[in-house]
């Protein structure tokens, strides 16, 4: 088994697969609603070490097909370093067919599209990219250190590097006051912008992260319950207009409603699963069962 520097953070979709920590810590770790890796610095993992647990992986699980690379955003490593990882990937597991990891979107934007073309030719052909909002306002109360359109050009950037993009929105980060624009921004930038995967969290505070969140955010924040979240969920879903179609996933432990379908195809069906929750309040995960 592998030692893994803790706390460790996977998307819900790579559960089962195996994890090779290739950085410690977030290199931007500046965004206000996030705790994940506030209690590491980041740096990067020499190389023969990440080669050993490589060959250790390999020994112990030599079957495996899907690889990700931790932790919070290991596309910010130069392209020769991470071509190293993924060449010795390819030589420990002859049956791997994707290699994924956390990438900002200042990360792709710092690639050139051949890097990208040359990484995907390696098998890392999976970015999960937190969009968060496509509202410039809320995206700069929250330190993305991001806009919509540097976000717009990084998810077009991967897509033309022919990388799948796995993007996340969180639900409920404008508060009461501010959930229109975050909303309506995010519907445009979704409806302009390629991804293949779509997952909706709900906005989860942890306590070392409210006061700082609260004090970044600058105006009052009202939190939204669980029905105005629902109908953030519904505008979304109802808005999107995708330039490809995505599957669309609320799978994250945080959200109050598990759903799942393509858009657009399955548009109707999920909204009439919102409004069965909306009407009903059934099959909501208890609040003691959500976290991060």
């Amino acid at each position: 088994m592998l030692s893994y520097d803790m706390p460790l953070y996977r998307p819900p979709s790579e559960g089962n697969n195996l994890i090779i920590q290739v950085t410690l810590g977030c290199h931007f770790n500046q965004c206000s609603f996030c705790s994940m890796y506030k209690q590491k610095h980041f740096s990067v993992r020499p190389l023969e070490v990440v080669f050993q647990e490589i060959e250790q992986a390999a020994r112990a699980w030599p079957e495996a097909q899907r690889v990700f690379l931790a932790d919070g955003d290991a596309l910010t490593l130069p392209t020769d370093h991470l071509l190293a990882i993924l060449d010795r990937l390819a030589a420990a597991f002859p049956r791997l067919s994707r290699v994924s990891c956390y990438a900002n979107p200042s990360d792709i934007l710092r690639k050139q599209e051949d890097e990208l073309e040359r990484l995907r030719g390696r098998k890392l052909n999976l970015l999960y990219v937190g969009i968060e909002s496509g509202s410039g306002v809320i995206l700069k109360k929250i330190t993305k250190g991001a806009t919509p359109r540097s976000i717009r050009t990084a998810l077009e950037k991967a897509h033309g590097g022919r990388l799948k993009v796995s993007a996340t929105v969180i639900l409920g980060l404008g508060g009461e006051s501010r959930s229109p624009e975050h909303i309506q921004g995010t519907i445009e930038l979704l409806n302009s912008a390629p991804v293949s995967y779509l997952s909706t969290l709900q906005l989860f505070l942890e306590t070392g992260a409210r006061q700082r969140f609260l004090e970044k955010f600058g105006e009052p924040f009202i939190p939204q319950d669980d029905q105005a979240i629902l109908r953030e969920q519904r505008r979304l879903v109802a808005g999107i207009q995708p330039p490809q179609p995505l599957i669309f996933r609320s799978n994250h432990a945080s959200n109050a409603l598990a759903l799942a379908g393509n858009l657009p195809r399955d548009r109707e069906p999920l909204l009439a699963r919102i409004d069965h929750a909306l009407a009903h309040g059934e099959r909501l995960r208890p609040r003691q069962l959500r976290g991060l």
